[in-house]
Parts: structure tokens; sequence; C-alpha cells
């Protein structure tokens, strides 16, 4: 799915500029930047409220590109300057965390297989 399918979708607004042509294979939804670290997010969209520094921080960790903020959060100047610097286009929608997954879950979009001993 591309950026712009994600942003259509989410009926998102863009905070930096980057390439709305960018495939994504999977989505992750998560505010524990633990659990960000937990999976591979190789050309993967994380879903998130956590709007803070650290949190970008983990996203250049885990090499992801996509970012959306949802339930409205809105990041900082700073915030949007450090992703900038790391390559990160951040997004942000108005639907809570839930509704974010479902709608591009229903559009497509599939999350990583987790292995566990269950």
């Amino acid at each position: 799915m591309k950026v712009s399918e994600i942003r259509e979708i989410l009926d998102a607004t863009m905070f930096n500029s980057g390439d709305e042509d960018l495939e994504v294979d999977s989505g992750c939804g998560c505010d524990l930047m633990s659990d960000v670290l937990a999976f591979n997010h190789n050309n993967s969209v994380i879903l998130t409220g956590a709007v803070n520094p650290q949190a970008i921080r983990t996203f250049e960790v885990v090499d992801t590109h996509v970012v959306v903020f949802v339930r409205g959060k809105q990041p900082s100047e700073e915030l949007i300057s450090l992703a900038d610097c790391s390559d990160i286009l951040l997004m942000g929608t108005r639907y809570s965390m839930f509704e974010a997954c479902g709608r591009l879950y229903a559009a497509g979009l599939r999350g990583e297989e987790i292995e566990n001993d269950f």
C-alpha cells in the first residue's frame, strides 16, 4: 500500500514532506516503544499516540520511515525537525488507534506474523 493511500484512508494530515509513492508492506499499532522494538518494521507504517523525541529515536533504530499519530496528536516543530533528519514521514489522523488500524486492515494492509509459544 502506498503512503498516499494511507493518507487518504485515514484522512491524514501530513506534518512533513516525503515520498507518498513509498510502498508500505505492513502496519503496527502501539504506544509502547518497547513493543516497537520487539518487531521487525522494515517497510511498515507505525500508528502511535506517542508524540515525543524518544519515539522518533526508536523509529530510527527499527528503520521505520512512515509514522501516523492517532487521536489527533500533533508533533512539535522540534519533533518534525528530528523526523526530517531521520527521513521519517509523519502524518496524523483524528481516528483512534483501533479505528485507524481497522480502516487500514479493511483496505488490505496486514500486520506482521508473530510467532509465540502460547
